[in-house]
């Protein structure tokens, strides 16, 4: 016998059997505890928000243009040779006593 559940004012009809991997499980459980939510929960907000990458016709830059830019400052160079730059790091804090 299944009874209809509304949850949020939506009817919760019939459930749905779904089979997981192991480390799906504990990440499901996992995102559950920390959240404070049932681990039904946390897979019906990922299906929720799934068609919106699925479906997606936006590319990766589309979806993040709007925060190229926004910092600025520091050094613009920063990124070059950081190779070197972190070997020197730990040249430097193997001469410490």
């Amino acid at each position: 016998m299944y009874y209809n559940v509304v949850k949020d004012g939506l009817n919760m009809e019939a459930p749905v059997t779904l089979r997981l991997d192991p480390e799906t499980r504990r990440q499901i459980a996992r995102v559950a505890r920390r959240k404070g939510i049932s681990k039904s929960e946390v897979i019906r907000q990922a299906l929720h928000s799934w068609p919106e990458f699925a479906d997606s016709s936006v590319s990766a830059y589309e979806q993040v243009a709007d925060l190229i830019g926004v910092v600025q400052g520091g050094n613009p160079r920063r990124s070059e040779e950081t190779g070197k730059q972190f070997r020197k790091i730990l040249v430097a804090k193997r001469k410490r006593p």
